[in-house]
């Protein structure tokens, strides 16, 4: 009945062979398959032909118009490229995959389908890597097996230690397989077991947060001592996921977003412990931020120390969550439902299933309103008695 209702199921087609001996097959087989065939146009000088067929492939002109001249990639056989469509379509990637692949790397439609793809495509499929998630890594499809791909997933399965963790770090950070052994990962979790994380944590860690790999020494160093600055040592539960964090932020970004938060008049104290709490928070843009707060504060009226004591409220989207939850909640006081002088914010967190169960299904009969409210065809218009709505035509 309602769209929060459904749930998406991922259909993994089961391939055999997890495990080195799957690593050191494909290594041999294809270990001349090099990015080294995939050609470039000698010049920006845009081509219409090119411009044409990135746009039959879903992109928009100006994308189109944009890719072909910022990428310099010349389509001289139109079959060809779309025998590379039609491989990425046979291995599962949707219409919406492939306008994202060819819109990062349009490189690949003058790539060999079968001597430069379909080792690739082979070689992830026996991984159950999802093809939506390889979408947003392409440039892994031009990879050299034998230089780069082989040797990536060798040095993080050693320590993560399967395939399935594999799969979870890869699909969080697709794009982390690209980095360079030798010259990135290698030094990056040299840097972490000497900064005191030991080999388990360091697993959990290239889990949750794959893109450490990417992260400089010096930037690890500097991180721990923030950390370390808030009072978090390596024991805290909540460590590996603050560190996970701030390793998505530049360097002195973590303190530009504390002095951010305290604008709305909050303690550091009190950013610090949201931080603690919902590391992921600080990773949000602040405008996006701003209009949380804004309107949890001035249109909610809660107050800004008691939306911070509970920081999962603004890692909810507005538009798609709050809103649409404040409407409902707006819907029954007006019709006597539930009292005025509810709490407001622990009646406005929690789960989809909880919350609809709770206001939603228990009242759809005979209040017919709070099921368009939840649906968004009756939108919170907010006051000061939290008790006006509505309804969008």
């Amino acid at each position: 009945m309602f769209a929060s209702f459904c749930r998406r199921r991922l259909l993994l087609r089961k391939i055999p062979g997890e495990g080195t001996n799957l690593l050191q097959s494909i290594h041999g087989a294809h270990s001349s398959y090099s990015s080294t065939a995939v050609s470039r146009a000698p010049s920006s000088e845009l081509c219409p032909a090119t411009v044409s067929y990135l746009i039959s492939c879903g992109l928009s002109p100006a994308a189109a118009a944009t890719t072909a001249t910022s990428q310099r990639v010349r389509i001289v056989s139109r079959d060809k490229a779309d025998a590379v469509c039609a491989l990425l379509r046979d291995y599962g990637f949707a219409d919406a995959d492939i306008v994202r692949t060819v819109r990062s790397a349009p490189s690949i439609l003058v790539a060999d389908p079968e001597r430069i793809l379909r080792p690739k495509l082979d070689f992830f499929a026996s991984l159950r890597f999802e093809p939506r998630k390889l979408a947003t890594a392409p440039c892994l499809l031009v990879h050299s097996l034998e230089k780069n791909i082989i040797p990536s997933i060798q040095f993080i399965r050693g320590i993560v230690g399967s395939d399935d963790q594999l799969r979870r770090g890869f699909s969080r950070v697709p794009w982390a397989l690209a980095v360079d052994v030798d010259r990135s990962m290698r030094p990056a979790v040299e840097a972490l077991r000497r900064c005191g994380l030991d080999d388990a944590a360091i697993s959990k860690l290239l889990v949750i947060q794959m893109g450490v790999l990417m992260t400089s020494p010096d930037r690890i160093s500097e991180i721990f001592q923030e950390l370390k600055a808030v009072g978090m040592c390596t024991s805290d539960s909540r460590f590996l996921y603050c560190f996970s964090a701030m390793c998505s932020l530049k360097s002195g970004a973590w303190r530009r977003k504390l002095a951010f938060f305290q604008s709305f008049g909050l303690s550091e104290g009190e950013v610090i412990k949201a931080f603690k709490t919902q590391p992921m928070l600080f990773l949000s843009s602040d405008e996006t931020i701003k209009k949380k707060l804004r309107f949890l504060l001035d249109e909610v009226k809660l107050g800004v120390s008691d939306v911070i004591a509970q920081p999962v409220i603004l890692a909810y989207s507005l538009e798609n969550c709050i809103l649409p939850r404040c409407a409902v909640l707006s819907v029954l006081m007006k019709e006597g439902k539930i009292r005025r002088d509810i709490k407001l914010l622990p009646a406005l967190l929690g789960n989809s299933t909880v919350f609809s169960t709770r206001y939603v299904l228990k009242h759809a009969d005979d209040v017919p309103d709070v099921v368009k409210a939840y649906e968004g065809s009756v939108r919170y218009k907010s006051n000061s008695d939290f008790s006006s709505f509505e309804l969008v035509l």
